[in-house]
């Protein structure tokens, strides 16, 4: 997969594409729905699929002090959008400049002139340009005079979930969801980040872990989670199954949240290494432990619950 960060430096193969647009955070099955749309579109027109996308999210750009909402970071989700064929992936650099665009000088300097679009496809809740003033209707309107062809996709909704949207899913892992997450993400909800230093607490417990920070990124409940993981690179690469411990650590008087993965059946050294962990089913809240050894009997116990949780998984 190519990625393209300036739509003023365009390579010549990389225009042209018949491309979804959107934030695409978490790439759930509303953004999904509009991928298949510009992918069908491209085949018809002998058209490249791409995607155009912003880092940072505008919404981290015009609020940097909020708290972290983000389901997936930048590198994740081009990793999810290059697993689903994706052949361009314009994530363009959304800074003062690019905010300021209205409309119609989005639609042409952008999609027309930078990019060269052949087809754009959006959500009906689509909303573009200086103040969010364009809508779904407006980009139609705009690609039929700058010759190109706008589709607008249907928002998707599933029975006793109802429509999918980033914020449903933010919704379902605060709560201890997972799975209903998944429903809407039409995968699992995945935590991708390189395997940093800790304090070596596991390893003396009998459970050496795998540690990743949370920054930037919408904290699930906090607790113990079974998990698939898989490593991305080197000589340990593949899929695993564990337990995870997303939070603060209380045994221990943590004060910075963090993912820390025990992998089942693993001996290695993973710093710094990419990792991609799976939350799969939520099993308990964290829990302040009065002694190491009980810490350590939970540990097990938790171990058991999501080998037998992931067997069927």
């Amino acid at each position: 997969m190519q990625i393209v960060r300036d739509y003023q430096f365009v390579p010549p193969a990389a225009r042209g594409a018949s491309a979804a647009i959107g934030n695409f955070d978490g790439v759930h099955l509303g953004h999904q729905a509009v991928i298949d749309i510009a992918r069908e579109k491209g085949r018809e027109i002998g058209a490249p699929l791409g995607v155009v996308t912003f880092e940072p999210h505008p919404r981290e750009y015009f609020a940097p002090d909020a708290p972290p909402f983000r389901l997936m970071n930048a590198r994740a989700r081009a990793h999810r959008l290059e697993t689903l064929g994706v052949d361009i992936l314009h994530e363009l650099n959304f800074n003062a400049a690019l905010s300021a665009l209205t409309p119609e000088e989005f639609a042409r300097r952008v999609l027309k002139e930078g990019l060269g679009l052949s087809h754009a496809v959006v959500g009906r809740d689509f909303r573009f340009g200086k103040g969010r003033a364009g809508t779904a209707e407006d980009l139609a309107r705009l690609g039929r005079d700058l010759g190109f062809a706008v589709t607008i996709a249907d928002l998707v909704a599933l029975p006793e979930i109802g429509e999918v949207s980033s914020t449903a899913i933010r919704k379902a892992l605060s709560e201890g969801r997972p799975r209903d997450a998944a429903r809407m993400l039409g995968h699992w909800h995945r935590i991708e980040g390189k395997v940093i230093g800790g304090d070596q607490r596991g390893r003396e417990l009998g459970f050496p872990t795998a540690n990743m920070s949370i920054d930037g990124l919408h904290p699930p409940r906090f607790g113990i989670y079974a998990v698939k993981a898989e490593v991305l690179e080197g000589p340990h690469k593949g899929e695993y199954g564990g337990a995870a411990s997303i939070g603060l650590r209380p045994t221990f008087g943590g004060d910075h949240p963090n993912l820390e993965t025990y992998l089942f059946d693993f001996e290695g050294d993973l710093y710094g290494t990419p990792l991609s962990v799976a939350l799969v089913e939520y099993l308990r809240p964290e829990e302040k432990f009065e002694s190491l050894e009980a810490l350590s009997r939970q540990i097990g116990e938790d171990c058991d619950r999501a080998r037998e949780i992931l067997a069927d998984a």
